[in-house]
């Protein structure tokens, strides 16, 4: 598994299936044969740099422990933090997350978003 760090790969992300729970967002999309690749994003309006990092690590850890099982091969992943999602158990963080793999492979993302 290697980890995003370019832009374009995560607004090519973005124009790929989205999958809404309550402490993150799904983003998935195929990368012409690139491997399982994962991104994360926490924006400013979550909280302070200490509440940011800490959403990361826990996404960290959510991800290298789910994706080698259920993640989508040669496809990348990209989670953004949600307002609850530092505070959600992290059991519960991993049940939603296997729920929004497995719907994402089933090519079952949610509507898209209205523009501005």
């Amino acid at each position: 598994m290697s980890v995003l760090t370019r832009r374009a790969d995560f607004l090519a992300a973005n124009r790929g299936l989205r999958i809404a729970r309550p402490g993150f967002v799904l983003l998935a999309r195929a990368n012409e044969g690139q491997g399982l690749r994962f991104g994360i994003t926490v924006t400013k309006k979550i909280g302070n740099a200490v509440v940011r990092n800490r959403m990361k690590r826990r996404f960290r850890a959510l991800l290298r422990e789910i994706l080698p099982v259920a993640g989508l091969p040669d496809h990348d992943h990209v989670l953004i933090g949600r307002e609850g999602g530092v505070e959600r158990d992290f059991g519960l963080l991993r049940d939603e997350l296997s729920a929004a793999l497995t719907r994402a492979a089933q090519g079952k993302g949610d509507p898209p978003r209205k523009r501005r």
